[in-house]
């Protein structure tokens, strides 16, 4: 994985050229002024086609300062949520006709270098779904700054949905991931939630209707201005999560059929 992770680093493409995939990177936005543009500047242009910003009704200069720096542009006129938003970003990625979309948060807090790292493997064939993830050893994450009760938090609801769900990730609660366009093209995502567990419930649905997750290491970075939920949210979300699980168990074994699940 170093050798990937350098390789993306040094633009050496890990795919055959002649491919040329369609890559259109989103940005779920609210109030990143002082960090959508150095995550812009670590993206590496000459892979993505287009970059897309939906701002959420933010209250500071997120809009301004992304105009500055020509990514395209749209803006909620009302605050419709962390789902909400991501809902606004898929439709207008998929009305470009993209390969592959990727989910990249304009706080700074993921390492927007590393854009081709993850799309390798939907490219090449080997995953659908992209995560990159945050924890390998517990020191690493604490020294990046994840507060103690996230990390256990974090680590409680991964092991839950690896029994449910029969994979091995290390992680599900991260804000770096990709999609191959199939994948939001059949998951009902506009039927998820606007509030955070929408990230649990496009990853849940996605799997009920077969498609392959997968993830990479990335470094963990929390700071000051990295977006982060408090912790009373933190705990609706982990009840949710649980819930959302529940609900996929129930309708792999008959017993409830819900429209966002296969």
């Amino acid at each position: 994985m170093r050798f990937l992770i350098d390789s993306m680093k040094n633009n050496n493409i890990l795919w055959d050229p002649k491919s040329n995939p369609k890559i259109i990177v989103v940005m779920p936005a609210y109030n990143a002024e002082k960090t959508v543009k150095k995550t812009y500047n670590d993206l590496p242009k000459d892979l993505i086609k287009e970059v897309i910003l939906v701002d959420d009704a933010s209250h500071d200069r997120t809009l301004d300062k992304a105009k500055a720096l020509g990514i395209t542009v749209y803006v909620h006129n009302k605050n419709k949520g962390y789902g909400g938003n991501q809902k606004t970003c898929y439709e207008q990625a998929l009305k470009r006709k993209p390969d592959v979309v990727v989910m990249v948060h304009p706080d700074y807090q993921y390492d927007a270098k590393l854009v081709g790292v993850l799309c390798e493997p939907i490219i090449n064939g080997r995953a659908d779904i992209m995560l990159g993830s945050r924890i390998q050893t517990r020191s690493q994450v604490l020294t990046g700054g994840m507060p103690l009760y996230k990390y256990f938090s974090n680590r409680f609801l991964t092991l839950v949905e690896n029994l449910a769900m029969g994979l091995n990730l290390s992680e599900y609660h991260t804000g770096f991931r990709a999609f191959k366009s199939e994948v939001l093209k059949t998951v009902p995502y506009h039927r998820f939630s606007d509030d955070f567990i929408f990230d649990q419930q496009i990853l849940i649905s996605a799997l009920s209707f077969g498609f392959n997750i997968a993830d990479i290491p990335i470094p963990c970075k929390y700071f000051k201005e990295a977006s982060s939920i408090n912790f009373r949210r933190s705990a609706k979300y982990g009840m949710l999560t649980l819930w959302t699980v529940a609900l996929f168990l129930l309708s792999q074994l008959g017993l409830v059929k819900l429209r966002i699940f296969k």
